[in-house]
């Protein structure tokens, strides 16, 4: 058995990135899965000219930072030199709008999920494809920049997503994993490959536009998981490392959205098992046993990294008012004096949540940052308001916060299971809402009802997901589903579940009516707050 130091050194290790809403982090891993040591760079989206986007400048210093985050610290604590690694993946956040011209240069900056402005594609592809098609979907992007008679359209030559954007700097490679495809355009569960009637529907629809492109022809290539994707070249090589340490030839997998990563640190795959990942924005994924009876605007269906159908309930907004919140909340105790730091505001404020009023006292709240399309809303306005009369004290406030960071979600789930009847015995988490690991478990059983449980290494998050992903791809055993081999690498490491509690699933369904109840409340501050 090798030891880290000889793992890295022989070039053995395995490395997956995530370039996240807010982190962009490097993982590096053994070949069984345990993580070897991390790197980590923040960045932040910025809403330009009415749309939510990061600069493709950022997007490159920024995986540079983090990927020199990761190889300090790997000599730092196993006295290595990161040169070489077995194989490598990267993901990103799912999704959006990235065009590219015949000349291989952005026509538009880089479209989010986050932006709900394409609701007319939306509606219109869907009622068309007889299939949801989100707003952040690449495919309405295009074509709502269609119907917007934006002048870059004719001159798309390709388009993407983030991460198959990254994917392709450092491989040359066109290519995509199959989640992360399904959605952008619809995927073929049974053929692994873009619904080849939408494909024709889609062209049939904007004929009238006179286009000189077919949308086949636009869309990454489809790499099955398990499979090569191409490898790091010499220029990719530089783009993670400016000091010319790090060699190319790199074999890579193919690159995935932050969803399908979900999934594989949850071991959340097999039909019949849910996991939710809740931090800037929260969504639940319930892999399926069949396709819905009919379609819900609620509902995305997308496939899973190994295939399979999974019914999915975004809502765009979790954490960010709440985190706002606490940076506020810091800077009071340190102008009164205190000498603290925001992770013990965090410490010492989030468990208060479970010490309030099981329906938060009254209190409401609307952390929408960005519009939320399963509420109707294609801008946020961060709202908290009460009547006067309630019990406004620290853990009303705090608790009102998470179930405010959870309703808009519940939406989505309320269809999957109570009119659907999908079948889910637990829920796996993951992300920043787990940080308190009790509290955040403790709210989302709440507001969904259903036992959750954390993988002792979900904290490691999506990019651990991917560096398994990758290491799919560099096993021995070409046989071995991805879900035997999940089984094998996080296999017991699921922590227990915890239970909802009466109280707490009562309080939320007080508190969902209220938030239900109060949305003209939002509408009204996003007409008049401009």
């Amino acid at each position: 058995m090798q030891g880290p130091k000889e793992t890295i050194g022989t070039g053995a290790a395995i490395l997956g990135c995530e370039l996240g809403s807010t982190t962009i982090k490097a993982v590096l891993i053994d070949r069984h899965g345990a993580p070897l040591s991390t790197g980590s760079h923040q960045w932040e989206n910025q809403l330009s000219d009415g749309l939510w986007t990061y600069d493709m400048d950022d997007v490159w210093s920024g995986l540079a930072e983090c990927y020199a985050s990761l190889a300090a610290n790997v000599y730092r604590e196993h006295d290595a030199s990161l040169q070489r690694v077995a194989a490598a993946g990267v993901s990103a956040m799912m999704h959006g709008y990235i065009a590219i011209d015949e000349s291989d240069e952005l026509l538009v900056p880089f479209r989010t999920w986050r932006n709900n402005t394409t609701s007319v594609a939306s509606s219109r592809l869907t009622a068309q494809f007889e299939w949801p098609i989100p707003q952040r979907w690449t495919v309405a992007h295009l074509y709502q920049a269609i119907l917007d008679g934006e002048g870059h359209v004719p001159s798309v030559a390709r388009l993407t997503t983030l991460s198959g954007y990254v994917h392709w700097k450092l491989t040359g490679e066109w290519h995509i994993g199959i989640g992360d495809a399904s959605g952008m355009f619809p995927v073929d569960p049974v053929t692994g490959n873009y619904d080849a009637d939408m494909l024709e529907a889609f062209d049939t629809l904007v004929a009238e536009y006179d286009l000189p492109w077919l949308i086949e022809d636009l869309l990454p290539e489809i790499v099955p998981v398990g499979e090569r994707a191409g490898q790091l070249t010499e220029e990719g090589a530089r783009l993670l490392d400016a000091s010319g340490r790090f060699e190319p030839g790199v074999p890579l997998c193919p690159p995935e959205g932050d969803a399908g990563t979900g999934m594989v640190v949850t071991n959340s795959v097999r039909p019949g098992t849910g996991n939710v990942s809740a931090g800037t924005s929260v969504f639940a994924m319930l892999i399926l046993e069949e396709q819905p009876s009919q379609v819900y605007s609620e509902i995305d269906l997308v496939l899973t990294p190994g295939g399979e159908l999974a019914g999915m309930a975004h809502a765009n907004n979790c954490t960010s008012d709440l985190n706002a919140w606490m940076a506020l909340f810091g800077d009071v105790a340190r102008t009164l004096g205190c000498d603290v730091q925001d992770p013990e505001v965090f410490n010492r404020l989030i468990p208060l949540a479970l010490e309030g009023d099981s329906d938060a006292g009254g209190l409401l709240s609307y952390g929408y940052v960005s519009g939320e399309h399963l509420t109707g809303f294609s801008e946020g306005r961060p709202l908290f308001v009460r009547r006067p009369d309630v019990a406004m004290n620290l853990p009303n406030f705090m608790r009102a916060h998470f179930f405010s960071a959870l309703a808009a979600l519940r939406s989505g789930i309320d269809v999957l299971i109570q009119k659907e009847g999908a079948r889910v015995d637990e829920l796996r988490g993951h992300g920043g809402l787990f940080k308190s690991a009790e509290v955040g478990q403790l709210m989302m059983a709440a507001a969904t009802n259903t036992p959750v449980s954390l993988p002792q290494t979900a904290g490691e998050g999506g990019a651990w997901g991917m560096a398994l992903l990758a290491a799919y791809s560099a096993r021995r055993d070409r046989e071995e589903s991805l879900a035997d081999y999940l089984d094998s690498m996080i296999g017991e490491s699921l922590g227990e579940a915890l239970h909802p509690r009466a109280k707490d699933v009562a309080g939320f369904e007080e508190y969902f009516e209220r938030y239900k109840n109060g949305l003209p409340i939002e509408a009204a501050a996003v007409q008049f707050l401009r």
